[in-house]
């Protein structure tokens, strides 16, 4: 829906979480005009480019051993296959790859990428945390590169970018790590187990039908001693958003409908990751918060991230007076006082392990030598001498 005519809005700014310091500039705003998605040319039916394509495997030998014989299950989906609607498949997983393909193809793309960015960035520095070099790693919904072009030879020798959709793999960011991009799908990785000794994902896997089988996935093909370091939208994530809108069909029209996705709790993803194979973990949760001009801005930026809605059940349109009530109520219950209204994006981190025999193993029940009494009889004698 066309937004209302106003006046020219304040430039976006960015404002970090409590434990958040960003490091890149504001996005300007968007032109008011809003395109259909375009139609996209049909997946090859493995879901995988050619190799020695421009961005595929040209230059870069040693492709071939990847790939996961083509009978397995691993092989046999296409990129962005939707099985339809269910409680087992909550997205259309097609309108999604349209979704980002659109964005991809817009006349400034990284106009709203500055989210995807800084949280690329943030994995980044969870991976130069790590004291190795990575041969060979995996990007899991790699979109334009946004985790590739913050790391470096020295910690990561050989990338493969893999994602749904193309156009955001044909305009990837430069990067000077050798890359390859796969079309595939999250939930189908098309390559042997065994084969990485990093996978990242960043700001992808919300989108995905099955979570539990793509963490399996990861693991898979993840080497023995091999790590996973990702980043997904948590529930907070535009609560202002969806509040707003809730209210305002309730006023308009006695009922409302979702319009922001579901999200996974940061108490389930610990468990889903241990599920699948991973130890060691580490789950820590983030917050961003974007001020933006107004309610329309908002939603032309994650239009323009590919961040649109795709589940089955959304609501096919709005009506005027309903946007527009929206928009006040956002103002009004969540407004700056220099007239801009913030947007909260929670970020949830992981981190886990393939197992490995030269892991460290936590200690047999019943062999510490010092009980916690004694450490309380202790803390009490210091004390003691204080005084």
């Amino acid at each position: 829906m066309k937004a209302p005519p106003r006046p020219p809005p304040p430039p976006r700014s960015l404002a970090p979480g409590p434990a958040a310091t960003l490091r890149h500039a504001p996005a300007p705003a968007l032109p008011a005009a809003r395109r259909r998605p375009q139609q996209d040319k049909p997946l090859p039916a493995s879901g995988r480019l050619a190799a020695g394509e421009r961005w595929g495997c040209r230059g870069w030998g040693g492709c071939r051993g990847l790939w996961a014989p083509s009978g397995s299950a691993a092989a046999s989906p296409p990129a962005g296959a939707s099985p339809g609607p269910g409680a087992r498949s909550p997205f259309d997983r097609r309108l999604k790859r349209k979704q980002k393909n659109w964005a991809a193809l817009q006349a400034g793309p990284a106009e709203c990428d500055y989210l995807r960015e800084e949280v690329g960035s943030r994995i980044a520095d969870r991976v130069f945390d790590i004291a190795r070099t990575f041969p060979l790693a995996l990007d899991v919904g790699s979109g334009r590169g946004y985790i590739a072009q913050h790391l470096t030879k020295e910690t990561v020798e050989k990338l493969i970018q893999v994602d749904i959709a193309e156009n955001a793999l044909k305009n990837a960011v430069e990067s000077e790590i050798p890359t390859v991009s796969v079309i595939a799908d999250e939930e189908s990785l098309p390559f042997k187990e065994d084969t990485f000794d990093l996978v990242v994902s960043s700001l992808s896997l919300h989108w995905v039908n099955d979570l539990p089988r793509a963490f399996r996935e990861i693991h898979q093909v993840l080497k023995p001693d091999g790590v996973f370091i990702g980043a997904m939208f948590g529930g907070d994530t535009l609560y202002e958003l969806r509040c707003s809108l809730q209210l305002a069909e309730l006023e308009r029209e006695g009922g409302f409908s979702p319009h922001v996705s579901p999200f996974t709790a940061v108490s389930d993803l610990g468990h889903l990751l241990s599920r699948a194979g991973f130890n060691t973990l580490t789950v820590d949760t983030d917050e961003i918060q974007v001020n933006y001009p107004g309610l329309f801005e908002v939603m032309e930026d994650l239009q323009g991230m590919g961040e649109s809605n795709c589940s089955w059940n959304r609501k096919p349109l709005l009506h005027r007076e309903t946007m527009l009530a929206a928009a006040a109520i956002y103002r009004e219950m969540y407004g700056n006082s220099d007239g801009s209204v913030p947007a909260t994006f929670q970020i949830y981190y992981m981190i886990g392990w393939k197992f490995h025999e030269s892991q460290a193993k936590p200690a047999q029940r019943g062999s510490a030598t010092v009980s916690l009494g004694d450490l309380a009889k202790l803390g009490g004698l210091l004390s003691r001498d204080k005084k």
